[in-house]
């Protein structure tokens, strides 16, 4: 039985496909006297199957070498396109991971949009949603990782618009959409030409090729950067960051997905590609250099927001820029387990944001207050999940910090300093969600504000206790490290160790700094709520995100407009005025010539001859 269900892996990412399959009836109104509600019981039966299949899977895998099914889609003389999938713990716990998140989302969607009258709609793009990040997690193909990144895209597009009679929604959804395909189309490329140099499209061929090629410098930098760029859109980084900000507009229980594990689809990708990008010292500097532009920018922007979602999206950017680090200084191990951990930290959080969206009916953080009281698992949700954000032992991402320093030999110090910054700040910023919403005193929309129903306090109580019990499962994969640590422990200098001794430490402080001046202005009151910038002019740059749209109008935008402006002139009065040219002159030269008609034979053939005569003059004239 477990051999049966090994061979049949691939047909996990499929069960999401059914369940959004078997929702159609009812998302397009088909079935109306049950109600959308056995919609939603057909994707949860499929989900949990997945998550059941998957962990079975799992165990069967984690001591086992790397297996690869391989299906063959277009077979012919010179061209062999084939999706390859690979069953390895990796790519398996990955997978295992979207399907249990999908799960909890899916719970948790039944209480928060249970008056929806399109809740079967919702669980169809959520089942589609997670087909594709399913497949995405056992692909071992670029041009299937490519195919399916494109099936995200779709559904980000169908879940931000999905109140589309909103047109703010639709907005969102439109940009989100267009952002990502500015990445899309460059990686096509980046596909088509590795493609021409490989000979094939498999990560593991890939990295065998990668290990003997030899590329231009031009050649090398060019592929590099255009394999990047589709990753870029997909995971929120500079310059392309504003789209997760307006992708909040969607329903919560997609946010739950698209900022843990959507997200990281294009970190993932990148991370199979990591031993193609090493052949260019200058796009994985560009991976460092826009990782650590978004961190810091993404951890500045958003203490500045008043939007609860949006303050917590910047926070996504921050920790993948983190990723885009780690994977351009060649440290994959602490990619993926950073990609792990704020995954499950961050579900969490925004469970509770969730929660709280639904009770108070707004998301202005200046309208809330009080909720500590009134709302106790959503604000133990909040507390757990922000705790294993950030780096405070001995939650997840503490183990994931505390891994990645403890090579301090090969890591730079500039590299620590941005991890202090960015933790430091985003515990400022949790602390500062905090205290404007759970403590001070009751604002008019949270003075009845009662607990979560059920169906949504289930599934964020499950979290909890899941985040809470990420260090033993680290610990049970063998991924956390002792204290006396092997590398210091061989070094040769005593300064180092002293160093190494004190970085552990400054990790946690840190955390506590951040914690510690967020409360002091929001729940000492040491300050104004919500706590302003004396310079308006710091103020305002923070909390327009730098000023990267205007930015976009006045250069990118602006420039598409005036081509685009030429180009209809161009198209009006140029190409069409030749066309009606050609065809007035047709026209006067037919009404013209219908009175010269006499029906006489020989005024023909006068004619041809007479302008035959003049062609072939005109020809010896010429030449």
């Amino acid at each position: 039985m477990t051999d049966f269900l090994l061979q049949t892996s691939w047909w996990i990412p499929l069960y999401g496909l059914i369940g959004a399959i078997l929702t159609l009836p009812w998302s397009t109104g088909l079935v109306r006297r049950t109600g959308p509600r056995p919609a939603a019981y057909f994707n949860l039966l499929m989900t949990v199957l997945a998550f059941i299949h998957g962990s079975v899977i799992f165990r069967t895998t984690w001591d086992e070498p790397i297996q690869q099914i391989l299906i063959h889609w277009v077979h012919t003389t010179d061209l062999d396109l084939s999706f390859a999938l690979e069953i390895s713990p990796v790519s398996v716990g990955s997978m295992e991971l979207v399907t249990s998140l999908s799960l909890i989302a899916q719970c948790y969607a039944l209480g928060y949009m249970e008056k929806d009258w399109a809740l079967a709609r919702f669980f169809s793009l959520m089942g589609f949603f997670e087909a594709a990040i399913s497949g995405l997690a056992l692909s071992d193909s670029l041009l299937l990782s490519y195919i399916l990144l494109e099936l995200l895209t779709l559904s980000t597009y169908l879940l931000v618009g999905f109140w589309y009679a909103q047109p703010l929604v639709v907005t969102a959804a439109r940009d989100a959409f267009l952002t990502k395909r500015v990445g899309d189309v460059l990686l096509l490329m980046g596909v088509v030409y590795l493609s021409t140099l490989a000979g094939s499209l498999s990560f593991s061929d890939l990295e065998n090729w990668a290990e003997t090629a030899t590329l231009m410098p031009l050649q090398a930098t060019l592929l590099g950067l255009a394999l990047i760029a589709g990753p870029i859109g997909k995971c929120a980084q500079f310059p392309l960051n504003l789209w997760l900000d307006e992708a909040m507009e969607g329903p919560n229980p997609a946010s739950i997905l698209r900022n843990s594990v959507v997200v990281a689809s294009g970190a993932y990708v990148l991370i199979k590609l990591q031993p193609v990008l090493a052949l260019s010292p200058i796009a994985s500097t560009t991976l460092v250099v826009l990782g650590t532009i978004t961190a810091i920018g993404a951890s500045l922007v958003s203490i500045a927001q008043i939007d609860i979602k949006r303050a917590l999206s910047h926070s996504t950017s921050a920790y993948l820029g983190l990723v885009f680090i780690a994977v351009g200084e060649s440290q994959v191990d602490i990619a993926l387990l950073l990609l792990f951990t704020h995954a499950i930290a961050k579900s969490l959080i925004f469970m509770s944001a969730g929660s709280i969206i639904l009770t108070t009916n707004t998301q202005d953080l200046t309208e809330m207050g009080g909720l500590w009281s009134k709302m106790p698992a959503t604000t133990m949700a909040f507390i757990v999940g922000s705790a294993g954000l950030v780096a405070l032992m001995p939650l997840g991402t503490f183990w994931t910090m505390r891994r990645w320093v403890n090579g301090f030999w090969t890591v730079p110090l500039w590299l620590i300093l941005v991890l202090l910054l960015v933790n430091c700040l985003t515990a400022l910023n949790l602390t500062r969600v905090f205290g404007l919403v759970f403590a001070g005193k009751p604002q008019p929309k949270t003075r009845r504000a009662p607990e979560v129903p059920w169906p949504m306090a289930v599934p964020m109580v499950a979290m909890i206790i899941v985040t809470l019990l990420v260090p033993l499962m680290l610990q049970k994969w063998q991924l956390l490290l002792t204290w006396n640590s092997p590398l210091v422990a061989t070094s040769a200098s005593g300064f180092a160790t002293i160093v190494y001794q004190l970085t552990v430490p400054l990790l946690i402080l840190s955390g506590l700094i951040g914690v510690a001046i967020g409360g002091a202005i929001y729940l000492y009151g040491m300050g104004s709520k919500p706590f302003k910038f004396p310079w308006k002019e710091l103020q305002d740059l923070l909390a327009y995100d730098f000023y990267i749209d205007r930015i976009y109008n006045v250069t990118v935008v602006l420039l598409v407009s005036r081509i685009s402006a030429l180009s209809a002139w161009i198209d009006r009065y140029i190409i069409d005025g030749i066309v009606n040219a050609f065809g007035l002159a047709t026209l006067f030269s037919g009404e013209g010539l219908k009175y010269s008609i006499s029906g006489q034979s020989q005024f023909y053939l006068l004619t041809i001859a007479l302008g035959v005569g003049a062609l072939v003059g005109l020809m010896l004239w010429l030449f």
